[in-house]
């Protein structure tokens, strides 16, 4: 018995998933505040510390890690107003203190430095003496901004303020502005775009992950921000890609079609979720939504890019030119193989930019190879997979057999990680060992002569990685044909927090649809289990 009276509104949400309670890991970092929530606590009460706002300060410290990790690289040279300073990159430094990032070396090569629209200006390719290279087929190598369009806008936008920056600083002439050159400027604009970025997909996550919101802290707090959060402009992408996801949950299919249209202007990897979305359709047989934001997307996509393609055709191309002239990239698992077994690849001798057909090849047919596979596990699995989980599946397999797997592109899972298997441990032990690739990486490249690594400390780092999303992607499985060990199910209680209209649906298969594409447990035989599985 209490010995207070209680109060009057005992409103409380109980159904929340405490980790202080639920995880082992959760229960012993809550003893540095004070040990674990209350057995008589009301949760969700409190006004000031909500759990959004805690992963909001979480994230802002590992945001701001992340800027440290890059400050070396910031340290300004020369003397004069901004443009005429530079960042300190002597000697490698970008290397050896581990604060290599794309944005500050673009600055100048893609003529950014000098105003320039991006997709409008272009440049000649040079050898090491100074003088323009040839490709392969003897024409002079001209290139131009390698971004899709929103990610190349968003760049010129943070120059035009960093341009703005140093207007100020000479018309005022104070120290303390003329002491900053412009590139990092442009740097230190362009991240806190890129910070606000991330915290909107923290926020995207938390509401996805419905009872079990304190997995968003995973995002927030990810170790893979401290290295990769600033290393390129991929935070865009992510939060127009989960708030995509979040649109759809909450039955918006047309917002949700604008937001991952969105998206795939800054990066292409949102056109994958739309996958998961229309294989989901037709088991449920509800695929006019997702038929609707696919359509949408499209449209969004081609509204974005239409100016750039009709103004700065060959501009606007040089994307999809130079990922098809690309080679294995050394973070990839075509390289790590040629690493250890001196394998020369698929495309050996090939001239300068000349596109490895065959390499294209492969990669499109391991990737199909594993959509097909994606595709049956979603309708032949006895409940419907989650969304989540097939977004999941989806990226995770595009990476592993893609020939490019940059350093920045682990942050397209991490939202997707926590949502489709909530195991912090685990996820936190995937994150550290990717977190950690970047180190061997810098030394690498730093070069032997330099006292630097050799190639397979780095290609090895790379092996733990891939086996380590490997392992998620088998985890993930698992518990699409179990699902009750799925803890986001929470014993058969919830279907699927980011279904949207998915949600609760039941199984709607065209009716001539062959058997051995349909769950092998009929749908009735899983919700008498699963209700056997709730406790009383």
């Amino acid at each position: 018995m209490s010995p207070q009276p209680l109060a009057a509104d005992l409103r409380s949400a109980d159904d929340r998933d405490l980790p202080s309670r639920s995880d082992v890991l959760g229960a012993a970092l809550s003893e540095v505040v004070g040990g674990r929530v209350g057995r008589h606590a009301l949760i969700g009460r409190t006004r000031v510390l909500t759990p959004l706002r805690v992963m909001f300060v979480i994230g802002l410290v590992f945001l701001a890690l992340g800027w440290s990790t890059k400050a070396p690289c910031l340290q300004t040279v020369g003397s004069g107003p901004p443009d005429s300073r530079v960042a300190n990159w002597d000697n490698q430094r970008a290397y050896y203190e581990l604060c290599y990032s794309d944005t500050v070396p673009l600055y100048s090569a893609e003529l950014l430095n000098q105003g320039k629209f991006p997709y409008k200006s272009s440049w000649l390719e040079l050898d090491s003496e100074g003088k323009p290279r040839k490709q392969y087929d003897g024409s002079t190598a001209v290139r131009y901004m390698e971004y899709p369009v929103l990610t190349g806008v968003y760049q010129y936008v943070s120059m035009s303020l960093a341009k703005t920056y140093t207007a100020v600083a000479k018309a005022t002439k104070l120290p303390v502005l003329n002491g900053v050159a412009e590139v990092v400027m442009f740097f230190n604009i362009a991240a806190f775009g890129l910070a606000l970025c991330w915290l909107a997909t923290v926020w995207a996550t938390a509401m996805l992950a419905g009872r079990r919101v304190w997995d968003a802290a995973l995002v927030a707090a990810s170790p893979i921000l401290i290295f990769q959060i600033f290393t390129n402009f991929d935070a865009l992408a992510t939060a127009l890609a989960t708030g995509g996801l979040l649109a759809w949950a909450r039955r918006r299919p047309t917002l949700a079609g604008v937001l991952i249209g969105m998206g795939v202007a800054a990066k292409l990897y949102p056109a994958l979720f739309l996958l998961p979305l229309l294989v989901l359709g037709v088991r449920t047989g509800r695929l006019a939504d997702a038929v609707r934001t696919s359509a949408i997307a499209a449209i969004t996509w081609i509204l974005i890019n239409a100016p750039v393609i009709l103004l700065y055709p060959r501009g606007w191309s040089e994307f999809f030119r130079l990922n098809t002239r690309r080679s294995q990239d050394m973070d990839s698992i075509f390289n790590v193989v040629r690493s250890f077994t001196g394998w020369p690849g698929l495309d050996a001798g090939l001239g300068f930019w000349e596109p490895p057909l065959l390499l294209n090849a492969v990669v499109a047919v391991l990737f199909g190879s594993c959509c097909a596979a994606i595709i049956y596990i979603a309708w032949t699995a006895p409940q419907r997979p989650r969304v989540a989980q097939l977004a999941f599946l989806v990226v995770a397999a595009f990476l592993l057999v893609n020939k490019v797997w940059s350093p920045q592109f682990s942050l397209w899972l991490v939202p997707l990680a926590v949502l489709a298997l909530p195991h912090r441990r685990l996820l936190l032990a995937w994150m550290a060992v990717d977190a950690l690739v970047w180190v061997p990486r810098m030394f690498y490249l730093y070069g032997e002569q330099n006292k630097g690594l050799p190639e397979q400390w780095f290609t090895a780092t790379v092996l733990l990685r891939d086996l380590a999303v490997v392992g998620l992607v088998i985890l993930v499985v698992r518990q699409i044909y179990r699902p009750t060990e799925d803890l986001v199910r929470w014993h058969g209680r919830i279907d699927d927090p980011s279904g949207g209209v998915f949600d609760h649906a039941p199984d709607a298969f065209p009716a001539r649809w062959p058997a051995w594409l349909r769950p092998a447990v009929r749908t009735e035989d899983w919700d008498a289990g699963r209700d056997r599985a709730v406790p009383a």
